[in-house]
């Protein structure tokens, strides 16, 4: 029997863990891994879940005839889409206990595929969840654990084109189940780039980036997808959104606003013009290194009220520098950078230097210097393999990130992660080490994006994720209790709900579960994410 059994047309993937069912560590990463599982006095992981180990509930409606063929059953296709890739995610497929897995899989082929499931999801009582890449970490793409008839993983990987590009207004048209990496493929013969890079770049599509608002690669200006919508198109139980295609508009509220967001609650984004960009040739970036974080933020302030808008502006406090190995290993560093398509950016780059070493910054040298910003970036895309084996040792390891005002962040840099430290230490019994990182800076503020890795409590990986919850809970409550946001870029989900519900407006909330509503009638478009018990 092939227990890898799938309809999708992409390389198979781990429902276990991170990457392709083929992607491996490499030695030296390995090593790394191996010696930070011993330094949290665990035993390394026993192997990683395999299909044959899970028995799954036979599905509890069948998809019409008409419709058959593009639904599948399979063990491991619903296993994959069962989640996403929190920590929560990955732990309960450790334990062997996913909550919830998805009665089929769907691949729909085109948009009319999506309206056919949709009307008979609406008419059955069943469940659509919308699924790009299956990366989100806030609990975004899995089942609803409430009654329902049952439950479908609509998967978009086979709306994956680059349909149009419009080289005179600088836009393509593209459509929502197209990756990362395709999108790139697709816009290189046309010199153009859309120039959009999370960390979860490989393993996540364009309507997945709409849908929760996701940052990319720019630290300034264009940090999230939003920058990038000129217009959406998303197809809803009660019809078809199209949005008018506009370099800007000021007539009244922009419906593109209330796509970007939705995290499937009111739709399926199919497709979207995204304006895009000549591919970068000159490139300038610099290193540096603080004595204290507090000058270090001052030089991150003060670049980010210059003008200057380097594409790269990250901040990675002495923590951070010494559990990803890079720079000096124990001083905060700046890593900066530039990049343009038509014109040389070293001036700027000099103008940023000058700034930063009034501030106290010191610029790292070859060994630690430009091979600071490479060492951080393997680092940061790798991260994610690293963690897997971790969790199955029983090491809770995760992240929360925010974004707070300039003269609220001295603050809440200490508050925040003395609160998250007590809740670790009350829950585990154990002093975590809590690393930080800036990832966007904006005129008025920085976006904080924390780490840390703790050995889980008494009794096994269970003990583990009911700790892991009331970290999860602390944090969550510190972000806001002192200023911050819920989420900067990682989306509302499931696990932000406490937060998100603080941050708007109850008169907006009602707002917006009279829009849910109108677009789903009968609430079968992702329940239970974002907006209310809808």
């Amino acid at each position: 029997m092939n227990h890898t059994q799938t309809m999708s047309q992409r390389p198979a993937r781990r429902f276990w863990g991170w990457g392709a069912l083929q992607d491996h560590l490499l030695a030296e990463e390995a090593s790394v891994v191996a010696e930070a599982i011993a330094a949290h006095g665990v035993d390394p992981a026993g192997p990683p879940p395999v299909v044959q180990e899970f028995t799954l509930r036979p599905p509890r409606v069948a998809p019409p005839a008409a419709l058959g063929d593009m639904f599948s059953a399979s063990a491991f296709d619903r296993l994959n889409h069962a989640g996403g890739k929190s920590y929560a995610d990955l732990v309960r497929m450790w334990m062997r206990q996913p909550p919830e897995v998805p009665d089929w899989v769907c691949y729909p082929p085109d948009e009319a595929a999506i309206v056919a499931v949709l009307d008979w999801a609406s008419s059955a009582g069943v469940a659509v969840v919308p699924y790009g890449g299956g990366s989100s970490v806030v609990g975004g793409v899995e089942p609803p654990a409430q009654s329902v008839a049952a439950s479908v993983s609509l998967d978009l990987e086979r709306l994956d084109r680059v349909i149009e590009v419009d080289r005179v207004s600088r836009a393509a048209l593209i459509e929502g189940g197209t990756y990362g990496p395709d999108i790139e493929t697709q816009l290189r013969p046309h010199g153009l780039t859309l120039r959009h890079f999370p960390q979860s770049f490989a393993y996540s599509t364009l309507g997945g980036w709409i849908a929760t608002r996701a940052g990319g690669h720019y630290a300034t200006l264009a940090t999230h997808i939003d920058d990038f919508v000129e217009s959406t198109r998303m197809v809803t139980p009660a019809g078809t959104v199209q949005t008018r295609r506009l370099p800007g508009s000021g007539a009244g509220p922009a419906p593109d606003r209330l796509i970007l967001g939705s995290e499937g609650a009111f739709g399926v984004i199919t497709r979207a013009w995204m304006r895009v960009q000549e591919r970068p040739r000159f490139r300038a970036g610099r290193n540096f290194r603080f004595d204290t974080m507090e000058a270090a933020c001052a030089a991150l302030r003060r670049l980010a009220q210059s003008g200057l808008h380097p594409s790269n502006c990250r901040l990675l406090d002495a923590a951070e520098v010494a559990f990803a190995r890079v720079g000096d290993r124990v001083s905060p560093t700046l890593i900066v950078a530039f990049e343009s398509a038509n014109h040389p950016v070293d001036a700027w780059m000099v103008l940023a230097a000058e700034i930063i070493a009034d501030c106290g910054g010191v610029a790292l040298l070859d060994h630690g210097g430009a091979r600071a910003a490479d060492e951080w970036r393997t680092v940061f895309l790798r991260m994610p393999y690293y963690r897997d084996p971790m969790v199955g040792a029983g090491v809770i390891v995760d992240t929360f990130e925010t974004a707070v005002t300039w003269d609220q962040f001295p603050a809440f840099y200490s508050e925040v992660r003395a609160s998250v430290a007590e809740a670790i230490q009350r829950v585990c019994k154990r002093v975590a080490i809590i690393s930080c990182r800036i990832t966007h800076v904006y005129p008025d503020g920085p976006a904080p994006y924390f780490s840390y890795s703790v050995r889980g409590p008494e009794g096994g990986l269970a003990s583990a994720l009911a700790a892991w919850r009331d970290i999860k809970a602390a944090s969550n409550a510190a972000v806001v209790q002192f200023g911050g946001t819920i989420t900067h870029h990682h989306a509302v989900g499931r696990d932000h709900r406490s937060g998100y519900d603080i941050e708007v407006p109850s008169l907006m909330r009602s707002a917006y579960l009279d829009v849910k509503r109108r677009f789903d009638p009968a609430g079968v478009m992702n329940p239970g994410v974002l907006i209310g018990g809808l």
